[in-house]
């Protein structure tokens, strides 16, 4: 009897039982995609049907925060389920250390098939994965390489198309007797900005508000946001960025010798296809001479557009993923998780790009369906973040969670119990003070009124309340009516840094 119950235990989890008993898993994140450009949460710039379609029948996420506001250091979080300073990488071009535990490295322990195909941008070879399919480094938007379980070679079609495309591929070879957990990583909308085809002309009629803060003068603030490298009028490149020429000769401008090999991958129907959806925009923009704040304006709706036109994309193929479940009769045994490596700059304070801990970069979307626990149509409003992913998705599949994670689980959250004790701040850390964008060094912690944010090597400090100053225009630190706050917000900043074991900053003190 006790040898029969071994066997079980040994290869219960190929069973088709087992597989009925824990949910199938599809995680679909995409690359600095905004909250703002989700129809689901409110802010009318565009329509994605596909997307808001999860949200209703699930739940979407008001406060979703991120760990460090940048793409490699914000995935190696959602693998490990720790900060930066535990899973190694606090910045870009590090190699991910594919020996550490991981979510689904546990998931695959515990008899789930797992493959991942799209962005990586880890640089080490993925782990925890029976199956891969990657992108080199950030990857193509046209006739992209993929990397097939270390094999590298050049696919014909656009990224977020083919990214679905394999994934789907996937699905239908896979064991069906065993549960599974799918990442569609996509590139999109990452920058440069590069739309499909057929929606090149998307928005050509549309004329996008600027938004309320976009000529802000950063008054109140500390020397960080007056020196960063990310205002829209400034440092978006002419071509690689904005498409103003596709002929590019040297001497090259910022990031436009990369543009000219990326255009290269285009063959001559889609290049004429691109030249011929701008022509009329860069007349304006050439004959008009334009300046100041005409010119500001122009590069946001060239910017606001394309970036809009790619998020069209991801949308179209979560409609893809959705309509696969279904009628493959997977879609109510299936945990679909929507979210983004971060959030990101859409003109706010004049800016494009993500990393400072203002709300624009800080949140993330966030949207799970799972109709056997979630209830259709919820709105969460608790703190959650993006280190919650891994131990919400281990505790669905009721695999054990390992101690040294460092987010929480959000089933209480789905089910409404004990959800009292449920975080009331969240802590940031970003580090990676790179000379393109130029954004200093900072850490942070927010509540659900209040932020404040220390730039520890300028050691210059900015408070917000968040309540009266939506937009963070306010910058309250050496005000002497919030000096209680102040000091019980610096408070709480410390025990956060001990509470996740930021050794780093635990020497440093704030002035």
């Amino acid at each position: 009897m006790k040898r029969t119950f071994a066997l079980f235990l040994l290869f219960g989890f190929s069973s088709g039982l087992y597989s009925q008993q824990r949910p199938n898993i599809v995680f679909i994140l995409s690359d600095d995609h905004a909250y703002q450009a989700i129809s689901a949460y409110g802010f009318g710039l565009n329509q994605t049907p596909n997307i808001d379609k999860l949200a209703a029948e699930g739940v979407l996420f008001k406060n979703a925060f991120v760990n460090n506001s940048l793409c490699a250091p914000s995935r190696a979080a959602i693998l490990t389920g720790k900060y930066s300073h535990l899973n190694g990488i606090k910045a870009l071009g590090v190699k991910f250390d594919g020996s550490q535990m991981t979510f689904p490295k546990l998931l695959q322990s515990a008899g789930y098939q797992t493959a991942l195909i799209g962005k990586w941008h880890l640089i080490s070879n993925p782990t925890g994965f029976d199956y891969w399919n990657i992108l080199p480094s950030q990857g193509d938007y046209y006739n992209p390489d993929f990397i097939d379980n270390g094999v590298k070679k050049r696919v014909n079609g656009y990224v977020t198309d083919l990214t679905t495309d394999f994934a789907l591929n996937w699905l239908d070879k896979r064991d069906t007797d065993r549960p599974f957990c799918v990442f569609i990583w996509n590139k999109a909308p990452h920058r440069q900005w590069m739309p499909p085809l057929k929606y090149l002309h998307q928005f050509d009629s549309t004329k996008f508000p600027l938004p309320q803060t976009f000529f802000d003068d950063y008054s109140t603030r500390t020397r960080a946001p007056h020196e960063q490298r990310m205002r829209i009028d400034e440092w978006l490149s002419p071509n690689y960025d904005l498409k103003e020429n596709f002929t590019v000769e040297p001497p090259y401008q910022t990031l436009d010798q990369s543009w000219k090999s990326i255009y290269e991958r285009l063959t001559p129907d889609e290049k004429s296809q691109f030249e011929k959806a701008y022509a009329a925009e860069n007349k304006i923009l050439k004959e008009g001479n334009l300046k100041g704040e005409e010119l500001a304006v122009w590069k946001f709706q060239r910017y606001i557009k394309d970036y809009l036109r790619c998020v069209q994309s991801v949308d179209d193929n979560v409609g893809r993923v959705n309509d696969y479940l279904k009628q493959n009769g997977l879609d109510k045994n299936t945990i679909v998780v929507y979210s983004s490596d971060q959030g990101f700059y859409l003109g706010e304070h004049g800016w494009f790009d993500k990393r400072f801990m203002y709300e624009e970069s800080f949140k993330t979307p966030l949207i799970m369906r799972w109709p056997a626990v979630i209830k259709p149509g919820t709105v969460n409003n608790n703190m959650v973040m993006n280190i919650d992913v891994a131990e919400t998705l281990l505790d669905a599949a009721k695999v054990k969670i390992p101690v040294d994670m460092q987010g929480e689980s959000m089933l209480p959250l789905f089910r409404k119990k004990n959800t009292a004790n449920w975080r009331k701040a969240v802590y940031y850390h970003y580090y990676d003070d790179d000379e393109e964008h130029n954004v200093a060094k900072h850490v942070g912690v927010r509540t659900s009124r209040y932020k404040l944010i220390w730039y520890y090597e300028n050691d210059e400090s900015e408070l917000y309340d968040l309540l009266k100053d939506k937009n963070e225009l306010h910058n309250l630190y050496n005000d002497s009516r919030y000096t209680k706050i102040k000091n019980e917000m610096k408070r709480k900043l410390k025990e956060m840094e001990i509470k996740y074991k930021d050794t780093e900053m635990m020497g440093k003190m704030m002035k």
